[in-house]
């Protein structure tokens, strides 16, 4: 006998059980509705791409370390995707210019990144990404801020269960400026702003020698610091005086007060530590975070991102997008009880159990009819007594029994049961 294997799945990945399954429809149908209430058109690219067009803007984790790759029969390096926002850019170039404007798409797909699982992140995940091309308004990253958070509004998330925080990569270029980072060299600058990433989880003596290996003094260092305790616009238009004549942060403040016009004022903050790693990111960031102290988390972000098509040998466009992921949305959902819509969310389960051995071809005319219906049928496939078919429904959280017997046929009828309030409706055959 040969050597056994492992029935365990990969670490970081996970097989989906059926009721496992369900609550992932669930997101997955509930980010769909909305996408689709929006106007926005699915798609979906090719699960392997070149690796160096990760390489080339997704930054130094999923660019670099974390990429899974491997080399095709013609020796070209290809990568499973780790995140989809250069693979949609890459098949949007094909189109852009014959295409009407602007471009509205969305996918739910899934990813492979070679990183430590933990809680909230597995190496294989899905995300529903979305984004518009081909508009440069501002009206355009309000839109996806709204369509963000009427994604989190569909999951039914109580007020203040979570935080849409934004943030401007032209302000932050602008508050570099002010302390001398711009000047520095490129490498240099890049570790500036990944150390800016990283704000939140990083202590003051390990920010401070980051930023002093980067080149910035303790003067520049302190404007980095005022920057990054502001936690509204008011409060950093004192710290740093002149800043609101940025376009970064007149961008932020007509978001604000455009999104507060649409009744979403309690569900935003400005918040200076959301930077997003992605080099790719040139305007408007934001994050989602869940406010539940048992789950404080990002859940998922996005931003503007302006500059990417030109590593495909193309003229840049406009592009504004995010991407939330499975796992932290079911994070979310469990944090704040909102996992018993999953089960309501299911359409209605008959069962018609064959209870006797020579009425095959009767039950399965009776299944052929109520599926005809629209009804989601499942039929016995071994002649069982009526108690053990009530029995394995309610096991099954089976919501109704369809029963024909003997004595139901003799009467041209049959009955359907139901298992959640006890009563019994008879019907014609």
């Amino acid at each position: 006998m040969g050597k056994k294997l492992s029935n365990q799945e990969p670490k970081g990945t996970a097989d989906w059980l059926p009721e496992e399954f369900l609550v992932r429809k669930y997101i997955f149908d509930t980010w769909r509705r909305v996408c689709l209430r929006y106007g926005f058109e699915e798609y979906l690219t090719p699960l392997v791409e070149s690796a160096d067009i990760y390489r080339a803007k997704s930054g130094e984790d999923i660019g670099g370390k974390e990429l899974v790759t491997f080399s095709d029969l013609g020796g070209r390096e290809l990568s499973i995707r780790p995140e989809m926002t250069p693979s949609v850019t890459r098949m949007v170039t094909k189109v852009y210019a014959s295409s009407p404007k602007p471009l509205k798409y969305f996918s739910i797909a899934n990813f492979m990144r070679n990183e430590k699982p933990q809680r909230g992140r597995n190496r294989e995940f899905w995300q529903l990404n979305c984004d518009i091309f081909g508009s440069n308004a501002l009206s355009a990253d309000t839109e996806i801020l709204q369509l963000a958070l009427d994604i989190m509004i569909e999951f039914d998330a109580p007020v203040d269960s979570f935080v849409l925080s934004i943030n401007n990569r032209k302000l932050i270029d602008a508050v570099l400026d002010l302390c001398g980072a711009n000047a520095l060299a490129s490498d240099k600058k890049t570790a500036v702003v990944r150390t800016l990433d990283k704000w939140d989880k990083l202590n003051a003596a390990a920010i401070s020698e980051r930023l002093g290996e980067a080149g910035l003094d303790k003067k520049a260092q302190l404007v980095i610091t005022q920057f990054m305790n502001s936690r509204s616009l008011e409060e950093l238009t004192a710290s740093l005086p002149g800043i609101n004549e940025n376009i970064g942060f007149k961008e932020l403040a007509l978001a604000t007060q455009a999104l507060e016009n649409l009744g979403y004022g309690e569900f935003i903050a400005f918040n200076p530590a959301v930077i997003r790693g992605f080099d790719y990111y040139d305007g408007l960031v934001f994050e989602v975070f869940d406010k539940n102290p048992e789950n404080n988390r990002a859940m998922f972000g996005g931003g503007r991102y302006n500059g990417l098509a030109e590593i495909f040998g193309e003229k840049n466009f406009p592009a504004v997008g995010f991407a939330p992921g499975d796992e932290t949305t079911r994070l979310f959902l469990e944090s704040w009880k909102l996992t018993d819509k999953v089960k309501q969310s299911a359409p209605d389960k008959y069962y018609l159990p064959l209870l006797d051995a020579s009425l095959v071809l009767e039950t399965n005319r009776l299944a052929k009819e109520l599926r005809g219906q629209g009804k989601n049928v499942l039929v016995g496939l071994e002649a069982q007594k009526i108690n053990k078919a009530l029995e394995y429904a309610n096991k099954k959280d089976i919501s109704r029994v369809v029963i024909l017997g003997g004595d139901e046929i003799s009467l041209g009828k049959y009955k359907i049961k139901d298992m959640k309030k006890g009563g019994e409706a008879e019907f014609s055959l």
